[in-house]
């Protein structure tokens, strides 16, 4: 969305409610203002369709993940305990892209622990599911999948940009849930991980032909 320099006189006493509440939100001056004139006259800014986007999201993961409370419009966090010793903790931070082009936004999947053991299990996960998106995505024409992998840490971009807000949510969703199962499955008995495999991957296809995510 583009964007130019005006200049506005404005009271202090207005700016100083401004700043509080920008500081309150993390974001600027010139973004806070920009939202409420816009939000005023009825204009669609880039965080009301990320708000819009992950409040359907929201709405339907809310029974299967514990969603956190952000400062920024464009990140949400939502946290699942593993069903495995100790319980740890994996995290899923959807970050939005304030003007998608070909690419919704980014995910950042990682695993909270001290384990090397469990570090070595979600990395030999991400291994697997890494390579079978890349296939996937190949035969449905997409070659601009990629991700990094770093210890306990899976980072991968959201590539479908052409949804509305609502499905966009809806998109985000089913891609968390099936990820969510599938690490869950993963977990609960890494040697017997490959009987599960097909009917995940079948599921995945499934969703593929749906939303290119």
């Amino acid at each position: 969305m583009k964007k130019s320099v005006y200049s506005l006189v404005l009271m202090d006493d207005v700016i100083k409610a401004v700043d509080r509440q920008a500081y309150r939100l993390g974001t600027s001056r010139s973004n806070l203002i920009n939202q409420i004139l816009a939000e005023h006259l009825s204009c669609v800014t880039p965080e009301m369709r990320m708000r819009e986007i992950f409040a359907s999201l929201s709405e339907l993961v809310s029974s299967s993940f514990q969603i956190q409370q952000q400062r920024s419009a464009s990140l949400m966090t939502l946290k699942t305990a593993l069903d495995y010793k100790y319980r740890p903790t994996i995290s899923y931070k959807v970050e939005l892209e304030r003007s998608p082009d070909d690419k919704l936004g980014t995910l950042r999947v990682q695993i909270r622990t001290q384990s090397g053991s469990l570090i070595e299990l979600f990395n030999s996960f991400f291994v697997y599911r890494a390579k079978l998106e890349t296939a996937l995505l190949h035969a449905k024409g997409r070659d601009d999948y990629g991700f990094e992998l770093t210890s306990g840490c899976f980072t991968r971009k959201l590539l479908e940009s052409g949804l509305d807000d609502e499905k966009a949510g809806e998109a985000i969703s089913s891609y968390l849930t099936h990820l969510n199962r599938s690490i869950q499955t993963y977990f609960s008995a890494p040697d017997e991980f490959m009987q599960y495999a097909p009917q995940l991957e079948k599921e995945y296809v499934d969703m593929l032909q749906r939303y290119i995510l």
